[in-house]
C-alpha cells in the first residue's frame, strides 16, 4: 500500500517539474536562456540543439548573447532563431549574436497568460490521472484481499491529500507566473 502512495507522489512531483520546465520557456519580457532551449539549428544537415553549438548567456535584463563554438555556424544559428517564431530579432556581428528581448505588448502578454493557464490545466490533468491510477492499484489490492476496506479508504485519503497539495502548488506557480508576465 505505501509503495503505491509513494510512487504516486513521486510521479506527481515529476509532473510539477515538467510543468515548471514548460513555464521556463514562456517569455516574460526579461532575458532568460530558457527562451532559446527549444531551438534546433541545421548544422551540416543535422538538427542540433542550440545549446550544444554555442554558449548562451544573459548580458542584461533585456539582452541575450550567443557565442558559437564554430563561427561558420553563426548564420545558421541566426536563421534558426528567426524561424523559431519567438518574436526575436537577432543581431549578428560576425563572431557573436546579440538577441534583444523586446518588451511584450499587452496583447502578447494576454496570449502568454492563456498559454500558461493551458500548461497548468495539462499539469492538473496529469496529477488527476496519477491519482486515478493509484486508486485503481489500491482497489485491485483490496479486491485480491491483500488489504482491508478500512486500509483502502485510508490509502485513498492519502492519495487524495497528495493530489490536493500538488494541485494547490500548481495554482500558486500559475499565479506567480501570471503576475510575472503581466508585469511591465
Amino acid at each position: 500500500m505505501e509503495p503505491i502512495i509513494k510512487e504516486a507522489i513521486a510521479k506527481m512531483n515529476k509532473s510539477i517539474e515538467a510543468f515548471r520546465h514548460e513555464l521556463s520557456k514562456v517569455r516574460t519580457g526579461k532575458a532568460t536562456t530558457a527562451i532559446l532551449d527549444g531551438i534546433k539549428v541545421d548544422y551540416y544537415g543535422t538538427l542540433t540543439p542550440l545549446k550544444q553549438m554555442a554558449n548562451v548567456s544573459v548580458l542584461d535584463a533585456h539582452t541575450l548573447s550567443i557565442s558559437p563554438w564554430d563561427r561558420s555556424a553563426i548564420n545558421a544559428i541566426d536563421k534558426a532563431i528567426m524561424q523559431a517564431d519567438l518574436g526575436l530579432n537577432p543581431q549578428n556581428d560576425g563572431t557573436n549574436i546579440k538577441v534583444p528581448i523586446p518588451p511584450l505588448t499587452e496583447e502578447r502578454r494576454k496570449e502568454f497568460v492563456k498559454l500558461v493557464k493551458k500548461f497548468g490545466e495539462d499539469a492538473k490533468i496529469a496529477i488527476r490521472n496519477i491519482r486515478r491510477d493509484a486508486n485503481e492499484h489500491l482497489k485491485k489490492k483490496q479486491k485480491d484481499e491483500k488489504i482491508s476496506e478500512d486500509l483502502l479508504k485510508e490509502a485513498e485519503a492519502k492519495v487524495q491529500k497528495a493530489t490536493n497539495e500538488h494541485i494547490t502548488e500548481i495554482d500558486q506557480i500559475l499565479v506567480h507566473k501570471e503576475k510575472e508576465i503581466m508585469e511591465v
